[in-house]
């Protein structure tokens, strides 16, 4: 039989030594790596398609427009149409669906579909990843926290890294988030959303009890960012759902731009205004 000698056998134990403690570093060194870059270089993000994007093979599917009543946006040369949601969802609770079925109704009947954001409320999450086809967002990063800047109205999310959520977080508009990067990618947990905003740009309203998982990932070489999400509100949906998004990267300076200049013109769309004047 074949002997280590002495110099063999201190020599295989240091390998054995180097492959037990190989693993438990590399995993140290992931965790410690660079953190995505989303904001360099002026870097801006806009939505491709506006839009929500189902996840493919998901079971439980998202709000569609209407077949009876298909969706046609600007600039195809045909009439534009407001959306108008498929009530035929089962994954939507009894509440939800006659709520939606009324507006659809107004709708048709000549109402304005407006969201929130239409009428220069906060977009909530994840209602704000339907919009911004024409005006990006935006990332300020640290080792702190990251602010997720809509450029429309300058509406800032602030996600606190790798902290816990408060014990009883008030709702508000954009909600309580947490995040952490793992990898190439920035995890946020949100929840102790109010119940003034829609998930989608159907107009699908939701509870307090809202609670939305977001994973965000710059991809295509660094020119798009994706950010695949989970939606579990037990009051207003059987199952939670899935969808994504995707931004294609601009690069321009940060531009001012006020909702409420541009949002009463040709509608009117509920603006909220001061009773008396502040000066």
């Amino acid at each position: 039989m074949y002997a280590l000698t002495a110099r063999q056998g201190v020599l295989a134990g240091s390998i054995l030594a180097g492959l037990i403690f190989a693993m438990p570093n590399a995993a140290i060194a992931e965790q410690k790596a660079a953190p995505p870059d989303f904001s360099s270089n002026q870097v801006g993000w806009i939505s491709i398609g506006g839009d929500l994007i189902e996840v493919p093979g998901a079971r439980v599917g998202i709000v569609r427009t209407d077949p009876a009543h298909p969706y046609v946006p600007n600039g195809t040369g045909a009439q534009p149409t407001y959306r108008i949601a498929d009530l035929s969802n089962p994954n939507l609770k009894p509440w939800v669906k006659e709520r939606m079925r009324k507006d659809n109704e107004e709708v048709l009947a000549g109402k304005i579909a407006f969201t929130p954001r239409s009428s220069c409320r906060p977009a909530g999450v994840p209602g704000f990843m339907s919009y911004g086809r024409f005006t990006p967002i935006r990332f300020v990063q640290s080792s702190k926290e990251v602010l997720i800047i809509f450029e429309s109205n300058q509406e800032i999310r602030r996600v606190y890294l790798d902290v816990p959520h408060s014990e009883n977080p008030a709702p508000s508009w954009y909600g309580e988030s947490v995040g952490h990067y793992e990898g190439g990618t920035l995890v946020i947990d949100t929840v102790a959303l109010n119940d003034r905003t829609f998930v989608d740009n159907y107009r699908t309203p939701h509870t307090e009890k809202l609670h939305v998982v977001e994973r965000w990932k710059v991809v295509d070489d660094g020119n798009a960012l994706e950010v695949a999400f989970t939606v579990d509100d037990p009051d207003a949906f059987y199952e939670p759902w899935t969808a994504k998004q995707r931004y294609r990267r601009v690069e321009q300076p940060f531009r001012e731009e006020i909702c409420a200049e541009n949002n009463q013109h040709l509608f009117d769309y509920h603006i909220p205004v001061a009773n008396e004047p502040d000066f």
